[in-house]
């Protein structure tokens, strides 16, 4: 779909929020019109750009290959937990994955602003919470396949999940609202910027915190005062631990509220902060 023809699509999917006798405002069907075309048109997208789909689903699965092979020795460390390197870095393609899903997200909206459809869309009753919950969305469809990919390798690699198929399950919905934590800040960071060049230029800084985290050794194990400081400190270690508690522990409530925590802090703080940056941004002449 090209952008015109969003934006047309997006033109015929309005109307004002209906109310009810009481004046209270209820959820509009059109609204999730909306909010369909934006996600598809962000799907679509994405898919119609091959590198943007293929390289982030095969970086961190590469990573994986390579880490899992080569660092095996570090299960020979006192207290390691026993179980295969394999099966503890699995949970860092996800958090790696959802980095891209972030970078990914905050780059097609970036380009949206700096092509200026995004005026033409102030000028459309289009509302600024579809658009923005549209765009999520796209990314959301986009995490849930690349959780399911990695799962589907780690199993195929020889890893077991110890809290079974509940667990799987669970580890898939912590991927995907972790990805939709990222999501949120890379939707921000183009709104607050602008540009694709100052999405992209936070990428390494967001890949250096995952590996200022416990993705290599359990933090315990970090002897490196500062490094065990700051991996303390990392939200990101929690989140590692939330998904890998899940694949070698079984069911762990401590790491699992943890992560859950933390992820949905991410998230409401991004969707809330790219809320009041989409209202700056979206202004109606």
């Amino acid at each position: 779909m090209s952008s015109s023809g969003a934006g047309e699509a997006a033109v015929s999917a309005t109307g004002v929020p209906a109310s009810s006798a009481t004046g209270v405002q209820i959820l509009d069907p059109r609204l999730l019109d909306q909010i369909g075309v934006v996600a598809r048109r962000s799907i679509m997208r994405t898919l119609r750009q091959r590198g943007l789909l293929v390289f982030p689903l095969l970086f961190p699965l590469i990573l994986f290959a390579i880490n899992g092979s080569s660092l095996g020795a570090a299960t020979k460390i006192h207290g390691f937990p026993p179980v295969s390197y394999r099966d503890f870095v699995l949970a860092v393609p996800f958090i790696q994955g959802a980095l891209f899903v972030a970078i990914t997200a905050g780059t097609d909206l970036a380009r949206d602003i700096e092509s200026g459809f995004f005026d033409r869309l102030a000028l459309t009753p289009l509302r600024g919470g579809a658009l923005l919950a549209g765009q999520l969305g796209g990314s959301v469809v986009v995490a849930c396949v690349q959780s399911a990919l990695y799962l589907l390798v780690g199993i195929a690699s020889g890893v077991g999940i110890a809290s079974g198929v509940g667990g799987a399950l669970v580890l898939l919905a912590l991927s995907v609202l972790i990805a939709f934590g990222f999501a949120g800040l890379g939707v921000l960071l183009a709104l607050r910027f602008g540009t694709g060049e100052a999405v992209q230029g936070f990428f390494p800084l967001l890949f250096v915190t995952v590996f200022l985290s416990s993705s290599s050794l359990p933090r315990n194990l970090i002897k490196v005062h500062w490094f065990r400081e700051v991996a303390t400190y990392n939200p990101v270690s929690y989140l590692i631990e939330g998904i890998r508690s899940l694949i070698i522990t079984g069911w762990d409530g401590e790491a699992l509220a943890m992560g859950f925590g933390f992820a949905l802090l991410l998230s409401l703080l991004t969707l809330g902060f790219a809320s009041t940056a989409m209202k700056t941004r979206l202004v109606r002449t």
